[in-house]
């Protein structure tokens, strides 16, 4: 018996790293020697102080019932702390820290919280995909800004015609940015809390890569502005800080109505994270955190490898210290489909087509540099080969 789904699936393109996957997995099957550099999913293993703490949790009959919906105390605690070493900002854990099944699922549960059907976001493009998801959910409508190389990929926010600020209640902002490797400085963030203040928007920064950069000086939160505790949320994840992308645990912190309407739709619709993870997780924030900043230097390792190749096959990559993916210019008439199809066809490497991740990505590819430092090499010499015209 067919079954049709709901209006709401039917809007929705096929998920780009399913449909990624399917494409790698039929040219494999003719035995082809593949190099995936699509998905951004970590491949070294998790620091091991980590796994042993989730060792002894997992252990412990305590932690077998129903975890806390908004998360355990002592993980809340943990990143306010972390928040007070890193960044400077005093939080309170019972207040300003929801804990989340990883960062991907507060962002398409927070839309549910606070846009009403009709309502606006305003939504990066090129950008994470699950933004638009979660407004769609949400019954809201994306207005796209354009994230274009000649701003730094910043949104020209400011240029959203009055119609869509009318109904905005919420934009989103990423940096380190996905796919692009663009970063913003504190000047970005305290104009944009200043101007949703006067606009009553909601902001929501995906912080997600904020760990993940080897620059002199790090990346700063949101949260660092003041007065942002007024009208921001921060979305982080310990997936790609600490190589626990299969754990699912994230966290949402900042103004604590954000917090409490975020908390209200996941009390109803999941329950929670097993309180195992969250204690390793806490072990994460609170251990040695050289695993982090030894990742940073073989991802700059990685990624000059890979430029390397990049530019003898007369490619150009966007120049970056943070995230570990490459965006790349393509020639001029090469589309993104084009470019990743010919790639897979003829070098048997995996990239992500920029358009993919919206309109503005149209003209550029996405390499993630989850590969050691012998197969990107190999990827190099692939592409080095192909030679692609300037």
């Amino acid at each position: 018996m067919p079954f049709e789904f709901a209006r709401r699936l039917q809007t929705l393109p096929p998920y780009l790293f399913k449909e990624l996957d399917r494409m790698r997995d039929e040219v494999r099957a003719r035995g082809v020697d593949i190099i995936d550099l699509g998905v951004g999913d970590p491949d070294r293993p998790t620091p091991p102080h980590i796994i042993e703490a989730l060792g002894r949790a997992a252990a412990d009959p305590a932690n077998h019932q129903y975890p806390a919906y908004s998360g355990l105390n002592v993980f809340r605690d943990a990143v306010a702390a972390w928040y007070g070493r890193r960044h400077g900002v005093r939080l309170q854990g019972a207040r300003h820290v929801c804990s989340l099944i990883g960062s991907k699922e507060g962002i398409a549960h927070f839309p549910l919280a606070f846009l009403n059907p009709g309502e606006v976001a305003l939504v990066p493009e090129p950008g994470y995909p699950v933004y638009h998801i979660g407004t769609l959910f949400a019954g809201g409508e994306s207005h796209f800004m354009p994230l274009l190389e000649k701003n730094g990929f910043k949104p020209d926010y400011q240029a959203v015609g009055e119609e869509a600020l009318k109904r905005a209640r919420l934009i989103w902002v990423n940096y380190p940015n996905n796919p692009t490797g663009a970063a913003a400085d504190l000047e970005f963030y305290t104009e944009l809390v200043a101007w949703a203040k006067r606009r009553n928007i909601i902001v929501a920064s995906d912080a997600a890569y904020s760990e993940m950069t080897w620059s002199d000086r790090p990346h700063p939160s949101i949260l660092e502005v003041p007065g942002a505790l007024d009208v921001a949320v921060e979305f982080n994840s310990l997936s790609k800080t600490y190589n626990m992308t299969g754990w699912r645990l994230g966290w949402a912190a900042g103004n604590e109505e954000l917090i409490q309407g975020l908390g209200r739709v996941k009390s109803n619709v999941d329950s929670g994270v097993f309180q195992a993870v969250q204690l390793a997780g806490l072990a994460a924030l609170e251990g040695d955190q050289e695993p982090v900043r030894a990742m940073g230097r073989l991802y700059r390792e990685r990624r000059a490898v890979l430029t390397e190749g990049l530019r003898a096959a007369g490619l150009e990559a966007f120049p970056s210290e943070a995230t570990f993916y490459v965006w790349v210019r393509l020639p001029a008439g090469l589309s993104s489909a084009e470019f990743s199809s010919r790639l897979l066809d003829e070098a048997g490497i995996v990239a992500t087509p920029g358009n993919g991740f919206g309109p503005s990505g149209e003209g550029y590819a996405r390499f993630a540099l989850v590969q050691e430092v012998p197969r990107l090499r190999e990827a190099a010499a692939r592409l080095a080969k192909l030679k692609f015209k300037k």
